[in-house]
């Protein structure tokens, strides 16, 4: 491949600190100083060069996107000083990521990197009527036009193209992209009918830097643990590999030599700065991932020019000759010279089609900032979380045929409304079988949950009843898991992963709060990735575990955006709550959180051992619970109220009943059920029928339920009340009996109580 000669010495030009400038007047230069050698002109259906499987056709629309790339780039550079354009990182040095685009289908699901300009003016041709220009313009732009996210974050993303927005920097969406391919393979085995063709693939393209993260590492081993047990699941990784992420250069040879030799991972190399020779080396990758159906990764060969983004001042932290010899792999240098070598375009059509690209993005860049924007916290939220009440509760109530639901449990007497009243467990165990009797597309899966039933047995029976197509083990992975659910999501089914414990959440937060609730922000509500992920957690495993398993961090739930969050105390509202989720899942897409209270798993008493008052009827099928409705206890009562969740409300129960026979005050009690969103107007009504309140918040001082319950009774205008919290410690939860030192007991909650209502 040649390259612009470096002169010597460098000329003032050649040192602009714009090296966008830069880049643009060499690609002109290099054109107009062309001297090499014009072929006679290929007719379209022939090799663009001698011996390559890219033809000229193929040739002059992959360039073409290329161009469309760079002027984005050039016009994100000239406008965004002007405030018109309020996004520079580019995709300049990467435009032969086209050549990956054009080899595949539009309904191929592609997850992409920040730098896939090419790819998408390229993605573009495959529908008419589409236009990459002012469609990226408008973006570019945070327009409330922009058909990808309707104004709130230039992504790359399309609906009618299969091309799910997001935002993942640090390759946070390679385990969903997996996901999606295992989820394809998947449908087939489960009857499920799929909303693109069976033999489809996922996409999924990021840089070398990110290929070192952890999440990225997740995919890359789970994609080899499927392949090693013979799994189908036809993802083409296409690891574009520039040399360096920002200013932390990647060791020369490092991308190759960590991938070329993956069992169970199948290594393709393409030179993705020459379009004559990359495509065939691109087309065999694609090829082989969807005739294969096993993971692929492509190491595509790219470069990076014009810095980061448009802050980026590269010459700050690269020598001159470095980055002019960087500048002269500019890819589109190569194929100016293929376009002029082959004789498919002259000097003059060459320069014309460049600058006419050029006024067709600035045109677009100029339209686009005249369009409305986003201009109400209303608008910007809208697709944030969608809640359709009556359609959710019609959902929630409708019953499964009751054929299969006794075909399910076995008979009509063993229908669960028929058997004596039950603990927590098995009132969820139940609820699922229901939801899976309910719900074909329904798919569990986690650690454990399969054979063994779970750690808690919570989950047994259900892979006899279901079989392992739809109830199955994964690997040790909680991240793997997530993204498997938003693979799932995706394709049209509806996953409930299990979480084991919530300490382990933590190591795959960002799968829910960067990833999954984001998808219907980002995408204006046009894809969505419902499920409901079952976590056990919270406190009172007496002498058991240490903080791993009594882990009382709620606050890393609550403070994701759109994620529902329910906690049920007891068995009825367990299952209840479980097809409210769900109908909020399939009706609304939302992204729910079930959170089990471990320690009240198998509590069947309430005050006395054998009352039996913590068990419960199982509630008849059509029956579920509003989102945000509370449970009260003694309604009527007004002398002291006890807000709570979880754990806290048989504690608060046996205070309600201590503090009357004590003092003769009576007690309300409310269950919150639903930890996010908090219903506010619920909270404020019952304080202000009372005159005292009490907090009940098993989660930490600084980081738990009550700072939501306290702030919703001083913003309904009750802060004025006699009020106190009970609440856990700002540390991890020690092992045994220590545990009781930081969290709430029956003894302090009492002596709060006691010492509340006598003031």
């Amino acid at each position: 491949m040649s390259a612009i000669q470096i002169p010597n010495p460098i000329p003032a030009r050649l040192k602009d600190v714009n090296r966008a400038k830069v880049c643009d007047e060499n690609f002109q230069e290099f054109v107009r100083g062309y001297a090499g050698a014009v072929a006679a002109r290929p007719r379209t259906d022939q090799p663009v060069l001698p011996g390559s499987l890219c033809s000229a056709d193929d040739f002059l629309k992959l360039f073409e996107s290329q161009l469309v790339s760079r002027h984005l780039d050039l016009m994100a550079r000239v406008l965004r000083v002007q405030n018109k354009v309020y996004y520079t990182i580019g995709s300049s040095g990467h435009e032969g990521n086209a050549m990956v685009a054009r080899l595949t289908r539009h309904t191929d699901p592609a997850f992409l990197h920040y730098r896939s300009g090419g790819f998408m003016a390229e993605r573009f041709r495959k529908l008419p009527g589409m236009n990459p220009i002012m469609d990226s313009a408008l973006s570019f732009a945070a327009s409330k036009d922009d058909p990808a996210s309707g104004g709130r974050h230039k992504v790359w993303g399309s609906k009618p193209l299969w091309v799910l927005p997001q935002t993942s920097t640090i390759a946070s969406h390679l385990p969903k992209a997996l996901g999606t391919a295992v989820a394809i393979e998947t449908a087939k085995r489960i009857g499920h009918r799929l909303p693109i063709p069976a033999d489809s693939i996922a996409i999924c393209s990021f840089g070398d830097a990110s290929s070192n993260h952890a999440t990225a590492q997740c995919a890359f081993n789970t994609a080899q643990w499927t392949a090693y047990q013979g799994l189908p699941a036809p993802v083409l990784f296409v690891c574009e590999d520039n040399g360096i992420g920002i200013s932390t250069k990647t060791p020369g040879g490092w991308v190759g030599n960590a991938f070329r030799d993956r069992h169970g991972l199948d290594y393709f190399y393409a030179n993705g700065l020459d379009i004559a020779e990359g495509y065939e080396q691109v087309a065999a990758a694609v090829l082989h991932c969807r005739s294969s159906r096993r993971p692929t990764f492509l190491h595509l060969r790219t470069t990076r020019i014009m810095g980061h983004a448009g802050t980026d001042f590269e010459i700050e932290y690269r020598a001159i000759e470095e980055l002019l010899a960087v500048e002269a792999t500019d890819p589109l240098l190569r194929s100016a010279e293929i376009a002029l070598a082959s004789g498919l375009l002259s000097k003059d059509e060459l320069l014309a089609q460049y600058e006419a690209i050029r006024g067709k993005c600035m045109a677009a860049a100029e339209h686009a900032d005249k369009t409305a924007k986003l201009t109400s916290k209303e608008e910007v939220m809208r697709p944030l979380a969608p809640y359709s009440p009556d359609k959710v509760n019609a959902e929630a109530t409708r019953v499964a045929d009751v054929e299969t639901r006794i075909k399910v449990f076995g008979s009509e007497k063993q229908l669960p409304e028929n058997l004596p009243p039950r603990h927590l467990a098995i009132q969820i165990n139940q609820a699922l079988h229901d939801l899976f009797a309910k719900y074909p597309e329904t798919l569990l899966f986690g650690e454990d949950v399969a054979q063994k039933g779970g750690v808690y047995t919570v989950t047994k029976g259900m892979h006899k009843a279901f079989k392992s197509n739809r109830v199955f083990n994964t690997l040790l992975d909680e991240t793997t898991i997530l993204g498997l659910a938003q693979g799932f999501a995706n394709m049209g089914m509806l996953p409930f992963p299990e979480i084991q414990y919530l300490a382990y959440f933590h190591n795959a937060c960002d799968q829910i709060r960067g990833e999954a609730c984001s998808l219907q922000f980002f995408s204006n509500d046009q894809y969505r990735n419902p499920m409901v992920m079952r976590v056990a957690g919270l406190g009172y495993q007496r002498g058991f575990g240490g903080h791993f398993h009594n882990d009382n961090s709620v606050t890393a739930l609550r403070d994701i955006p759109g994620l529902v969050v329910g906690c049920p105390s007891r068995g009825d509202d367990a299952a209840m709550m479980l097809r409210t989720l769900t109908a909020l899942a399939k009706v609304d897409g939302r992204v729910c959180v079930f959170l089990e209270p471990i320690a009240l798993y198998m509590t069947k008493d309430l005050y006395d051992a054998g009352d039996a008052q913590w068990s419960f009827p199982y509630p008849a099928p059509n029956q579920a619970l509003e989102l945000g409705a509370e449970r009260v206890y003694h309604a009527e009562a007004k002398d002291l109220l006890i807000v709570t969740f979880g754990n806290g409300v048989p504690f608060a129960l046996r205070t309600a009943k201590a503090v009357e026979a004590q003092t003769g005050k009576n007690t309300r009690v409310v269950d919150l059920r639903w930890l996010q969103p908090l219903n506010a107007a619920a909270i404020a009504k019952h304080a202000g029928d009372c005159d005292r309140i009490l907090v009940l918040d098993e989660g930490r001082r600084s980081a738990g339920i009550g700072e939501g319950v306290i702030t919703a009774i001083v913003e309904g205008g009750h802060g004025a009340k006699p009020l106190v919290r009970v609440v856990g410690d700002d540390t991890y939860t020690p092992l045994a009996g220590a545990a009781n030192l930081i969290l709430p007991t029956d003894a302090t909650v009492l002596e709060a109580a006691l010492k509340l209502v006598q003031t």
